[in-house]
């Protein structure tokens, strides 16, 4: 089972979460897509734009997602897919239910958002990068040299933080797919 946690701005409907998802059903993985804020929430207004980088508000919704599956799964492993400020709180979920998540995938996450988690965190993960996304990949660079369990950083040649150019999102699933595949049992 992998939960994803959307970032700021997107939803459980994003093209790219759901052909994420989809790739992952193929490879044969239960998936949990969930949009952590409200509608309210969710509104690019002035108003409401703390909320989609409020890190602990994500992570206490993603531990929340985390908790409903174990009411109704328990014997099913979970990952966890960040995208963008949702790695951030995919981390501190990882942090609070360490015998709840047995993997983390950051796609263009901000794993620098959620710094006080990064050495606490026990499940193997990895941070996918554009390697034209210059910025997000030094701030992931510097978050991976944090983690203290197995990670990798797994950069896309020439891909932005969308991963919009071609076959960019395919090499993105690929080692998504990898990982999980690899560590949750």
């Amino acid at each position: 089972m992998v939960v994803f946690a959307h970032g700021s701005g997107s939803s459980r409907r994003s093209t790219r979460n759901v052909a994420v998802a989809e790739h992952l059903h193929r490879a044969g993985f239960a998936t949990l897509l969930v949009d952590l804020l409200t509608v309210e929430e969710q509104r690019a207004d002035d108003e409401t734009r703390q909320w989609r980088f409020d890190i602990e508000l994500l992570t206490r919704r993603v531990v929340g997602a985390l908790d409903w599956l174990g009411d109704r799964e328990s014997a099913v492993t979970r990952g966890l897919l960040g995208a963008s400020t949702g790695a951030a709180a995919a981390l501190g979920a990882a942090v609070r239910r360490p015998d709840d998540v047995g993997a983390v995938v950051s796609r263009g996450g901000r794993p620098d958002l959620s710094p006080d988690a990064l050495a606490s965190v026990r499940a193997p993960t990895v941070f996918i990068v554009g390697g034209a996304d210059e910025e997000v990949l030094a701030l992931n660079q510097q978050a991976d040299r944090a983690l203290t369990v197995e990670h990798e950083l797994a950069i896309v040649p020439g891909a932005t933080h969308l991963f919009e150019e071609p076959g960019a999102l395919e090499q993105v699933t690929d080692i998504a797919t990898a990982w999980f595949r690899s560590h949750l049992r």
